[in-house]
This record gives structure tokens, sequence and C-alpha cells, in this order.
């Protein structure tokens, strides 16, 4: 297809009126904004609203070896993330006198388990700030050296307030690297993979969480094994740093700091097959994109971007939907399973707790790659709409049998007590089942926050969205053994069930689709709204610019479908 063909250059169009004094916003893709039937679709160059679907590059359907293996690198710092939370389960059931008490109370498994989530908080809370301002890939370097001395301090420490303090220095690498690594991967991402390449994110953090457990199974009879547990996470932190020697920076941050050349030769690598025409007209549409946040940034200190977050409409949308994504994956209550599955599972009676629990972190990876494979072709509402009152069921079928299961002992679990094994044959498939629908969805969505801010506000929009994942994650973390004592193991699965009845009406009601656009045009569909009817609109519009530019560049070879 001819570049001519493909797209028309405008630069004329009108803008619309400013929506903020602060973050005024410019004319959109003529054609897509009107809902125009015009032959002709435009493409406002100036504006920064690019329709990447009428910028077309020969081979686009093909995705280089330069992207997986940089997605590949990237994605260690999912590994860890997931190691270092769902090893944690492995540990407790296995550190017996080494930390000085003969055995650990529940306050101080709270402590040492939720130590490593207030560092997230912190963590996340600066990361993405951070990152606008030294770059993705350092950032993921710092988070780098951070595990590696948390997982050195947690493996050589004697008493309780170390291992606290090994935790606390691992949830910082966590928060960073939870933060850092989507976004980074989103932006050095093509749009029609952009989701898939973060789920691989998600897919290697439930790989972590198997490697955890299975590491914990093999250690679980070795005295002392669980120094060895913790300590391993130093070995893929290692081989990232070397790794990040390698790996570029996203060319949105080598554009927002003038380095057009550099942006240029790293985006050459992703549209390996394009021509050298098109490829300039990819650079030039990703130089407008970016025009508006740098001159935002120019002109607004970070304090009144931050307060733009809150008080700008589009922005504050935006906001709602990343934060409130990220509360609902921590409030279900899933990482109370990472945390202390090995613990519940050998109260109620199975003889190999951690073997048992590789079957709930194993079921959360095979599900992973379940979302991996439709995330884009579904569509991000979707697959939570469908995926969400799996969770429900779960866990209403995990509140009955545990109310069932623990009828002799007064409705609390009672460590050495013989219970039915079959109900506790259903407390694990209601597990399965929760887990099952968690990975599907809601495991990997709120990841994608970062494709719902412009660049100027990326950051602070991610470290917000991030820090409310680890506000909740510490929260269930820290309440979940003191509330299955308070209202009963029954009364814990079923408030969680109930927060997940509403997690799904809140995805109803808020959560608009963001598959198949690019990242400069998912923030326009908060300008009216939460943008639910708007984003379709824009997403049929954007597949009949597509249709209508084959047509015109001729008889174009059918887009081969997108595989993993």
């Amino acid at each position: 297809m001819s570049l001519e063909k493909s797209a028309h250059i405008q630069r004329d169009v009108p803008r619309r009126e400013p929506l903020g004094e602060m973050f005024p916003q410019p004319s959109y893709i003529a054609g897509i904004a009107s809902n125009s039937s015009s032959s002709t679709d435009c493409i406002d160059l100036d504006s920064g609203e690019i329709n990447e679907f009428a910028v077309v590059a020969e081979g686009e359907e093909r995705t280089t070896w330069f992207v997986w293996i940089l997605v590949m690198c990237s994605t260690i710092s999912g590994l860890l993330f997931g190691y270092d939370t769902g090893v944690i389960s492995g540990a407790l059931v296995t550190i017996g006198s080494d930390l000085g008490p003969d055995t650990l109370s529940n306050g101080q498994k709270e402590l040492i388990t939720s130590a490593t989530t207030l560092g997230a908080l912190l963590g996340g809370l600066v990361a993405g700030v951070l990152s606008d301002w030294t770059g993705r890939r350092l950032v993921l370097g710092i988070a780098d050296i951070i595990f590696i001395g948390g997982a050195i301090g947690q493996a050589v420490c004697h008493d309780v307030w170390s291992m606290i303090g090994g935790r606390f220095l691992i949830g910082i690498g966590v928060g960073l690297a939870a933060c850092i690594a989507p976004l980074y991967i989103q932006e050095l991402s093509p749009t029609r993979l952009r989701g898939r390449m973060v789920v691989l994110n998600v897919v290697m953090i439930t790989l972590g969480q198997v490697i955890a457990y299975g590491i914990g199974a093999g250690f679980f009879h070795i005295h002392g094994g669980w120094r060895w547990i913790v300590g391993l996470g130093a070995v893929p932190a290692a081989l990232q740093v070397g790794f990040l020697f390698f790996l570029p920076e996203s060319p949105r941050i080598l554009m927002r700091r003038g380095d057009k050349a550099s942006a240029r030769v790293v985006m050459s690598k992703i549209y390996a097959f394009a021509k050298p025409e098109e490829l300039d007209l990819k650079v030039k549409a990703l130089q407008a994109a970016v025009k508006q946040s740098i001159e935002i940034t120019e002109r607004t200190t970070v304090f009144q971007r931050f307060k733009s977050m809150f008080f700008d409409p589009i922005n504050r949308r935006a906001l709602i939907i990343g934060c409130g994504m990220q509360a609902f994956q921590q409030l279900c209550g899933f990482n109370t399973l990472m945390y202390y599955s090995a613990t519940l599972f050998k109260e109620i009676g199975f003889n190999q707790p951690t073997a048992v629990g590789l079957i709930i972190s194993g079921t959360n990876f095979i599900f992973t790659l379940v979302a991996l494979k439709w995330i884009d072709k579904i569509g991000r509402r979707k697959i939570m709409i469908w995926s969400a009152p799996g969770m429900f069921i779960g866990l209403t079928l995990a509140s009955i049998s545990f109310h069932y299961l623990t009828r002799k002992t007064g409705g609390d679990l009672v460590d050495g007590t013989a219970y039915s094994t079959t109900w506790s044959a259903f407390v694990l498939l209601s597990m399965i089942i929760f887990v099952a629908s968690y990975a599907t969805g809601l495991g990997n969505v709120p990841w994608q926050q970062g494709e719902l801010f412009g660049l100027e506000v990326r950051g602070i929009g991610t470290s917000l969205s991030t820090a409310t994942n680890w506000a909740g994650n510490l929260l269930i973390g820290s309440t979940y053994l003191s509330l299955m004592d308070k209202i009963t193991p029954a009364g814990a699965f079923g408030f969680y069930a109930g927060l997940c009845f509403l997690g799904w009406l809140f995805v109803l009601a808020c959560f608009p689709e963001t598959a198949g656009l690019s990242l400069e045009e998912v923030k326009m569909v908060f300008k009216s709204g939460f943008g639910i009817e708007e984003s379709e609109r824009l997403r049929r519009s954007k597949k009949e610019i597509k249709t209508r530019g084959k047509a015109l560049g001729g008889a174009s070879p059918t887009e081969k479908e997108d595989t993993v």
C-alpha cells in the first residue's frame, strides 16, 4: 500500500474548545471525532492525536524478534515480583524457631507479610514520577539492586525484625518493578499487541509464584531451607541488571528529551519491515503525539500536574478507573492465598500444604496464559465482565465449604483437627474456580493502567494506581488472619465475595474498552464521561478507516491472525 493512499496529512483542522485551563485538549482525528462517513480520513499531526491505523507501515502484522527479546528481558521484573511475593507462603511454615521464638505468632506473620506490601506501596508511589525524570530503564535497574540487597538480607537474618526489614526492602523493589515494567512494555509495544505484551509480564509474575511454591516444596523438609528460598531471588535480579545495559529507553521518553534520532533507531527495530518513508511518518506521528505533553510539562510543575489528576475531568476519570481496578484486584482477597495458602491448607488437614499451594499458583499461571491469548481479541472490558462472576461464585462456594467444614470446631479453624476430607476438597475446588477466574481477567487488566493516562501525567497516574494496589494489598494482608479469627473463615470468604460483586458492578458502570486504541487516543474517550460508549464508537470508526485505507491501496493481503 502506498503511503500517499494510506493516510492524508491535514494541518489545518480547527481546534476544539479547551476542556480545561491547564490541559487544553486539541482537535481530534477528522472523520472519527465527527463520526463522519467521508471517504477522506485525516491525521492532525500537529495536535498530537494520531489515528495509528491510518499510518500504515509494511509488515506491521509481523512482530520482530527485537520486540519479543525486549519484552522478555523486561518481564524478569514480573518474575521477581511473583517470586518475592509468593515465596513467603512456603517460608512462613518452615521458619520454625530460626528467628528466635519457638513459633511465629499470627501478629509476627502479618508483620513479615505486610512489610513487603508497605515497601511496595512506597516504591509504587514514587516509581512513575521517578521514571518520568530518569527514564523507565534506570528505575528497573534500581529495583533490581534493591531485590538483590533484600534477598541477601533475608537469607542471613536471625531475628524477626531483621526479617521484617529484609521484606520491606524487597517490597520497595516490588513496588518499583510492578509500576514500571508494564509501563515500559506498553511504550515499546505495537498497539495491536500492547495488551498481550503486558499480560506476558503478568504471566511471568504467576510463573515466579509457581517457581516460589515449587522451590518451597523442595526445601520443605530441609532445616533452614527457607534461607535458600528467599536468597535465590537475587539470581534473576542480577541477570536483569546485565540485560538492562542492552535494552533501549522508551521512544516516548527519548522524544521528550528531544533525542529524535535515538527514538527513530528504536522504532526502526520495532517496525523493522517498514519502508523508510513509512517509518518517517511513524516517527513524525509519535513526535506530534509527544509534542503536547512536552508543552504541558514545560509550562507546569510536578505539583500542578499532580493536582490535575484530581481537578482535570479527563485525568480524574482515568484515575478513578486506574485506582478502582487496582483496588478491586486487591480487595477481592486473592493475595491472601498467595501469602497464606500453605498455612490455610495445613490447617484444614493437607499433609503437603506447600505442594497443594502449588496447585493454586499453577492454576493462576495456566489461566493467565488464557488471558495472554484473548485479551487483545476479546478486549479488556468483556474479559472482565465474563470472568468476575466466576470469582464471586468461587468465593461463595469457599464460604459455604468452610461453614460445613468447621461446624465441629465452632466455625474456627483449629490446627491439628481432623477435618472432613470431602469439605477440604471442596475448599480446594472453590479456590481453583476463584483463581482461574481471577487469572483470566482481574489479574491482568488493572496492569494495563498506563494506557489510561496521557504521557504528561502517565508517571503520576501509574504511581497513584499502583499505590492504590499496594494499599489494598496492605489492608487485606495485614487483616486476613485477624479477620479469620473474628468472623470465622466462612464469614471472611463471604465478605470477599461481596467485595467481588461490588467490583463487578464498578466494571459494568465505569470501565471502557481500550483494546485497539493507541496510547495517545485512549485518553480521549474520557472527554465527556467514563467513555464506555465513546470507546466502542471510536473502535468501530478506526476499523472503518483501516478498511477504507486498504481499499484505497488496492487489494491487500488478508491480515494475519495475531499469534502468541
